[in-house]
């Protein structure tokens, strides 16, 4: 159920917050746990602790949010999907958890994903894959796959992911949920275990827009613990939810729909559109230009800054701890040797190479240039435009294990996603009908909206209108 129909039941005494979390507890033995693999943990007796002091007149009160493992709540688990963090337990709780909690949520349940959010499918967790709940033999997309995994096959009612490259949307696309990236600035980073710095955003994985505008009418706005926030006032998101796109300019950006789309997404997507321009809104073809430069644009900046992110994690102060080392640096090389996994390191070596000396200029200098004339590209064409159309990736989910050992490939299903957080800007992912794959039926694809910087609120309405 979405957390509007639970939040009804709630109010009427029909339910309690108990209910729900013994009912979700039940759910997950029964067909997360050995079939999708969405949670790596889940704590009902603190869970129902909690839920005995929810105070149900709160925006969110008596609803279990799911939590993405790379973000920390006090006393739980907070592993990153990573052998170097498997028994580590968090001593705090993220901005986000508290604000949540302030709205009567509770947060129930740690989601697998990608290790340290490194990669598309959630097939590099070091502590397990998750299977797409519409056909197990695929992926759920990554690297918050865990969290559109659970939302999609209902063992949890909404979840929070992040998003740095489109780890929100993409695997809300392949499991037919909604995913809300919010702009860059807009949800408090603090307590987010950080992947790439400048591009991180922590957003909301339901089964409605209205879902998503609740959650992040909770979590949104500035905070002193993040200087990356933005002290920015929060609007009602609810509030222009239902006011259609009557007049409204939505841009298709030809660069997104080239070779490389698989027919049926192209087909549900231009379908999409058409709804759209039959509720009144006027279409029209914009350019992107530097769209073909955006994927090297962030292999180099994001692994840059996971690489610098990740030398704290040095076998000393916490985390994996080799045994035996012959000195110093023998504990450093160990402990990461051993604690990371193969697409963490690549990521890594892949950084500090563009990082180092004599190739700073030429590789990451010169990607921030570029990221820079992408950012301009979308305020050029929001001067004009109100919102952009698009889809989130290619193809619909690809099969377990398809990617083999071709890194690049996966890379490039990011194509249409990445620009938006080289630009700092909102973007959501709705569901957009399904369609056959590589010998799948009826596999969920999803409608990409990206918005102006801090126009959730717009983005959320044009969303709504699409879902109608």
């Amino acid at each position: 159920m979405t957390i509007t129909t639970l939040r009804r039941q709630l109010l009427a005494w029909e339910t309690s917050p108990a209910a729900i979390l013994t009912k979700l507890a039940g759910e997950i033995a029964a067909r997360d746990q050995g079939r999708t693999g969405a949670y790596l943990s889940h704590h009902l007796d603190t869970a129902l602790a909690e839920a005995a002091n929810t105070d149900l007149s709160l925006p969110l009160g008596g609803i279990p949010i799911a939590i993405k493992d790379n973000i920390n709540v006090l006393g739980q688990p907070c592993t990153c999907g990573s052998k170097f963090l498997e028994n580590f337990i968090s001593p705090y709780d993220a901005t986000v958890i508290r604000k949540l909690r302030a709205a009567g949520a509770i947060p129930f349940g740690r989601m697998n994903q990608d290790e340290f959010a490194m990669g598309s499918s959630t097939e590099n967790s070091a502590l397990g894959i998750t299977r797409n709940p519409h056909d197990p033999t695929r992926i759920p997309g990554g690297s918050s796959g865990g969290s559109a995994a659970a939302v999609a096959d209902h063992t949890a009612i909404a979840a929070l992911g992040s998003d740095t490259g489109g780890s929100i949307r993409q695997p809300a696309s392949h499991c037919g949920v909604v995913g809300l990236k919010p702009s860059y600035g807009r949800v408090s980073r603090y307590g987010l275990v950080a992947f790439a710095s400048s591009l991180d955003q922590i957003g909301p994985l339901t089964q409605s827009v209205e879902d998503a505008a609740l959650i992040l009418q909770a979590i949104a706005g500035p905070d002193p613990l993040d200087s990356t926030s933005l002290d920015a006032p929060v609007p009602d998101y609810l509030r222009a939810l239902n006011a259609g796109v009557k007049g409204l300019k939505l841009g298709i950006p030809k660069e997104y729909f080239g070779e490389g789309i698989h027919p049926g997404v192209r087909k549900n997507v231009e379908a999409a559109i058409q709804s759209l321009a039959a509720q009144g809104a006027e279409i029209v073809e914009i350019s992107l230009p530097h769209t073909e430069h955006a994927v090297a644009t962030y292999y180099v900046i994001a692994p840059a800054e996971a690489s610098s992110n990740l030398s704290r994690y040095d076998g000393i102060r916490y985390g994996h701890r080799a045994a035996n080392p012959t000195d110093i640096l023998d504990l450093y090389k160990k402990s990461r040797e051993q604690g990371f996994g193969p697409e963490v390191k690549r990521r890594i070596i892949l950084g500090t190479y563009v990082l180092s000396s004599g190739y700073y200029d030429a590789y990451y200098s010169r990607a921030q240039k570029v990221r820079t004339l992408i950012r301009r590209d979308f305020e050029n064409v929001f001067k004009s435009v109100d919102a952009i159309l698009s889809p989130v990736a290619p193809t619909p989910a690809r099969k377990l294990g398809a990617a083999g050992a071709d890194p690049l490939q996966e890379y490039l299903s990011d194509i249409f996603t990445i620009a938006a957080n080289l630009a700092g800007l909102p973007a959501i992912s709705i569901p957009c009908g399904t369609t056959d794959f590589d010998g799948g039926k009826n596999l969920p694809l999803g409608l990409q909206i990206i918005a102006p910087h801090l126009a959730e609120a717009k983005l959320l309405q044009i969303a709504k209108a699409a879902e109608r």
